[in-house]
C-alpha cells in the first residue's frame, strides 16, 4: 500500500454568491454545515441543514428544526446546480467536509489528490467568486502531516519569474553565492538595479503568499 499523499485544504470564500448561508452569516451570526443531500430531488433542489448561533437574522423560508447545542439547526432548500462554491469544488471529485459560515464568507475544508487539482479548484473559485485565501494545506506523510504554502505563479509576472529562474540557475541564492546581482544582471540584459527591482517585488509577493495568515 502506498503511503498518502493528498493535501488538506482550508479556503475562505468571501462574499460568494448564490450562497443563503453565507447571507446570514454577514451580520454577527455564525454557522457550520450539519448535512446535505448530494443531489437534487424531483424540483432540482438541494436540502441542506445548517447550525446557527443566532436565530434573529435567519431567513423565513429557513425551518428550524431544534435546539443543537449553542445554537439552533435550520432546513432550508436551494436551487441545485448553480454553481455554489461547495458544488464547485466537488466538480473535481473532492467533497467538502466540513463548511463554516461567518462574516459573510464561507471556510471550505476538502481533500485533494494533488498540488495540481488543488490549483484548479482556487482557479475555478476565484474566477466564479472573485476573492478566495488559502488559509492552511496540509499534506500527510508516512508518519506526520507538515504544512504546505500554494504559491500561484499567477502572482508573478512574466519578467519576474524569469529573474527568479535566471538568479536561482545561476546559483544567486547559493551559500555561498556562485553569481553576483552583476553577473545575473548582464545575463538577462539589464541592468543591476533593474534587476534588483525585479527581484524585490517578486521576494515581496513570494514572501506574502507565504506568511499570510
Amino acid at each position: 500500500m502506498t503511503s498518502a499523499a493528498g493535501i488538506r485544504a482550508e479556503l475562505k470564500v468571501t462574499g460568494p454568491t448564490d450562497c443563503p448561508v453565507a447571507s446570514v452569516s454577514e451580520g454577527d451570526t455564525s454557522g457550520y454545515a450539519l448535512s446535505r443531500s448530494m443531489s437534487p430531488n424531483e424540483d432540482g433542489a438541494v436540502t441542506e441543514e445548517f447550525v446557527f448561533d443566532d436565530t434573529d437574522s435567519i431567513p423565513d423560508e429557513m425551518d428550524q428544526l431544534f435546539d443543537y447545542g449553542d445554537g439552533s439547526v435550520y432546513r432550508f432548500e436551494r436551487e441545485g446546480g448553480v454553481g455554489c462554491p461547495c458544488e464547485q469544488v466537488e466538480t473535481f471529485d473532492c467533497p467538502v467536509v466540513d463548511v463554516q459560515t461567518r462574516d459573510g464568507a464561507l471556510f471550505l475544508t476538502f481533500h485533494a489528490p494533488d498540488v495540481d487539482t488543488l490549483r484548479d479548484v482556487v482557479s475555478a473559485l476565484r474566477e466564479a467568486s472573485g476573492s478566495v485565501d488559502v488559509r492552511r494545506l496540509l499534506q500527510s506523510s508516512s508518519d506526520e502531516s507538515r504544512d504546505l504554502v500554494l504559491v500561484e505563479r499567477g502572482q508573478l509576472t512574466d519578467r519576474q519569474r524569469e529573474v527568479l529562474e535566471k538568479a536561482h540557475d545561476m546559483g544567486y541564492f547559493d551559500h555561498p553565492r556562485r553569481a553576483n546581482k552583476g553577473e545575473v544582471a548582464t545575463e538577462l540584459g539589464i541592468t543591476t538595479s533593474t534587476f534588483s527591482e525585479h527581484l524585490a517585488m517578486a521576494q515581496k509577493k513570494l514572501m506574502g503568499a507565504i506568511l499570510q495568515d
